[in-house]
């Protein structure tokens, strides 16, 4: 079974790259609702941080897990195509909400008939798309809020790099070595690119080019989307996911320590994984307050993000703040010659 896409000459020069939030939010959506997070190595840690948010605010059982069955088809509406290169995810919810009602019955038919029913609130999104897209873009941004959005800085590096890897193959190489390289499954063979071990579909044109999406939790097999008349799209995995939730180097927080502060350093390494402000005074034995009065000043500096997670704020590291760390990394820690601050002291850092 394949898929055979036909390029001309114009198709060709109208390939592009893009980054795609919503080609995270689905596939993750998945591994999280499915239970393949537990097996999968690479995202085991994400999957343990991230599910017991998403109970809490019950989307486990929500509209976006009833349109992200455990394996199968997706609707093509949850995955417009992305209006530049680096889409942000409001600009794709926008095309979400305007998505003709006619796509969304169709695709949501197709939904039942592979997967044999619809749940509730997919058959209301059926019958009344216009009154109920809002609702589900709604649940879509609290979902990127708690699952994705804290982690986000992290994973928009896999991407860029991926992408800067796969622009060179082209300057180096050309633009069949490339799609020779994507995957396994993918292959080109003289204006055809074919993709195997899929739902087999006649040949077609490409139209418009083809938009190629790198994504870090759409597992092993690429996914494709081809509804005209937008371009087609192929979403891929991202070099570099392997390595996406590994540790990064710790920081020398005595070389740290003289520009940002004793205690707000120690919040920073502390923010290798998002948390709350309860969270952090627990791990570092600051008060809740100093907590607070320190994370302001971090975000005011833009080392700092907040993330809504229902009555509570999850603050994590920004990309900034990763390279401030790992700048640090390598040079000498004096701090390892002298006594360690008391971590119960307040604020008193200038």
């Amino acid at each position: 079974m394949a898929v055979e896409l036909a390029f001309s000459v114009r198709d060709l020069a109208q390939t592009r790259f893009a980054v795609s939030p919503m080609w995270e939010v689905g596939p993750s959506c998945r591994l999280l609702f499915s239970g393949a997070a537990g097996t999968h190595p690479a995202h085991r840690a994400w999957a343990a941080q991230v599910r017991p948010r998403l109970a809490a605010a019950g989307l486990d059982r929500g509209r976006l897990a009833e349109l992200v069955p455990p394996s199968g088809y997706v609707p093509d509406f949850l995955n417009p195509a992305p209006p530049g290169p680096g889409a942000t995810l409001g600009e794709e919810l926008e095309r979400i909400l305007t998505a003709p009602a006619d796509r969304i019955r169709a695709d949501l038919d197709r939904l039942r008939d592979e997967q044999g029913r619809l749940g509730p609130r997919a058959r209301a999104l059926h019958a009344a798309p216009r009154e109920r897209l809002p609702r589900l873009v709604e649940e879509i941004e609290t979902y990127w809020e708690l699952a994705i959005a804290p982690y986000w800085a992290r994973i928009r590096a896999v991407l860029d790099a991926d992408i800067f890897h796969r622009i060179r193959q082209i300057t180096e190489h050309g633009a069949a070595h490339l799609f020779h390289d994507l995957h396994p499954s993918v292959s080109w063979n003289d204006d055809s690119l074919r993709l195997t071990r899929r739902r087999p579909l006649p040949r077609s044109s490409a139209g418009d080019g083809l938009l190629l999406i790198p994504s870090v939790f759409i597992g092993p097999v690429p996914f494709t989307r081809v509804t005209p008349p937008d371009p087609p799209q192929l979403a891929y995995p991202a070099r570099g996911t392997g390595t996406l939730w590994e540790r990064r180097p710790a920081a020398s927080t005595g070389a740290l320590a003289p520009v940002l502060g004793r205690s707000r350093t120690l919040l920073l390494t502390e923010l290798e994984t998002p948390a709350t402000t309860t969270e952090l005074a627990r791990r570092t034995g600051l008060s809740t307050a100093g907590v607070s009065q320190y994370l302001a000043a971090l975000r005011a500096a833009g080392l700092v993000s907040a993330h809504r997670a229902g009555r509570s704020v999850l603050y994590a590291r920004t990309s900034a703040a990763d390279v401030l760390l790992t700048a640090a990394a390598g040079g000498p820690d004096p701090a390892r010659r002298r006594a360690p601050a008391d971590p119960g002291a307040e604020p008193s850092e200038s």
